[in-house]
């Protein structure tokens, strides 16, 4: 579909919609990463307090990716079939009460146990989100969307890093830890949300009640013509795209950009803290980082859409994130360190925006909810991999550098295997066309 296929009126109506939609997808994904990461500020007290080593910290953040793995194309795949609003609504409700119970962690296992339930509780909301703006939009404005929702990842950290540094300093309150108090008040925003989101989001286009039949009509042609001008053999059925070459490479790719993204998501805090800075300090120079990040994102996420490109658009900050982590490895000064590890977090977090407008390309129906729901869950077990493997690593050697490394590594394959996209995209585009002719 080319940027001339809309007319002034859709294009109106489709604005208006974003305008309605879009900022509750914000705010709910805000409050779902927020209570995902938020474990990395705890851990500036926790850690000492229940007398965790960097190994233990780095595979208990990890297993919540299993968890999330497990249960992440079931969740989806319920989604396509009950609707977006009450799945989601049971999603939030879930994961708000175990994030709460993080409080009450004591010992490795119990964090372990915790992390595990806490992704099974959240999986399917993440890919289902992406579903769903395949719902209203047609695929020319996706990256742009996207590029807007995403700000939740950084938004998450702008508001979070400061809050949780101040609310480590809540020792003592009731007999509980700061880093408790951190866990219970940051749950109540799901709980709050999660009921909040039945009157809030509808399933879709059709049960708007703010969109008038002819408005509805009008949304349902639009999505209708974009499938129809689709030169990328489309997937429909579910299991055929699961074992779909296009499908199976998407998966590797975000398997190694996640690695970048949770390695530095966890472990800045500590990164950033271990330079000499507050707590206090601390929060404010991982939200400044942050900031920059939400910025760049919708920005990157027009530029995608203005040329109608998404493997470039992917690769090149993948790259970017890469120089990043090897600045922050090669460099002494705390400054540089900082700058560095801030251009890696950016890099990373903003090449999510144009590659989530890659799937719906060649799924739809249902394909595209296991399609995407795959694609999510088997990448998130980079969630994994990269805050464990930093960990793990820093145990051995009391240093974060070689783990530094180990992400550069990996954004820099995260690159190669996108442009590899670009080819195995060509071909099957070309072969659609001869079957076609």
């Amino acid at each position: 579909m080319t940027t001339d296929t809309l007319s002034l009126t859709e294009r109106a109506l489709f604005s208006r919609a974003a305008r309605r939609i879009i900022p509750v997808m914000i705010l709910l994904y805000t409050i779902s990463f927020l209570d995902r990461v938020n474990v990395g500020f705890a851990a500036l007290t926790m850690n000492h307090a229940l007398g965790f080593t960097p190994e233990i910290f780095g595979w208990g953040v990890g297993i919540f990716f299993v968890g999330y793995f497990l249960f992440e194309v079931p969740s989806n795949i319920v989604i396509e079939k009950l609707g977006a609003r009450l799945w989601i609504c049971r999603i939030m409700l879930t994961w708000g009460l175990i994030s709460g119970a993080m409080a009450f962690v004591s010992s490795p296992m119990s964090f372990y146990v915790l992390r595990f339930l806490l992704g099974a509780a959240e999986a399917g909301f993440a890919p289902g989100m992406i579903l769903y703006l395949t719902y209203w939009f047609p695929a020319e404005q996706r990256a742009r969307l996207y590029g807007t929702y995403f700000v939740a990842i950084p938004l998450a950290s702008i508001i979070g890093a400061p809050l949780s540094s101040w609310l480590l300093t809540f020792d003592g309150h009731l007999g509980l830890q700061g880093w408790q108090w951190l866990f219970l008040i940051e749950a109540a925003p799901a709980l709050l949300a999660g009921i909040a989101i039945l009157w809030l989001l509808p399933d879709g286009p059709t049960k708007a009640k703010w969109l008038s039949p002819d408005e509805k009509q009008v949304i349902a042609d639009c999505l209708h013509r974009d499938r129809a001008h689709t030169h990328i053999d489309p997937q429909h059925a579910l299991w055929p795209a699961l074992r779909d070459p296009r499908v199976l490479l998407m998966c590797l790719i975000y398997f190694t950009i996640v690695i970048g993204l949770y390695g530095i998501s966890f472990w800045l805090p500590q990164m950033v803290n271990q330079q000499g800075f507050s707590k206090i300090e601390t929060g404010w120079i991982v939200a400044a980082v942050y900031l920059v990040a939400a910025v760049a994102m919708p920005l990157w996420g027009r530029s995608s859409d203005r040329a109608r490109e998404r493997i470039w658009h992917t690769a090149i900050p993948c790259l970017m994130g890469a120089a990043g982590f090897i600045g922050g490895a090669w460099f002494s000064s705390a400054p540089l360190i900082i700058a560095s590890l801030g251009l890696a977090a950016i890099g990373t977090y903003v090449s999510i925006v144009p590659f989530w407008a890659l799937p719906s390309v060649f799924l739809s129906g249902t394909a595209a909810a296991g399609g995407i729901a795959l694609i999510n869950s088997i990448g998130n077990l980079g969630g994994f991999a990269g805050p464990y493997l930093v960990g793990w690593v820093k145990s051995m050697t009391q240093s974060y550098t070689s783990g530094i490394l180990a992400l550069a590594a990996s954004l820099v394959l995260a690159a190669l295997l996108t442009l590899a996209m670009r080819a195995l995209l060509a071909r099957t585009a070309l072969r659609a066309r001869l079957t076609e002719s």
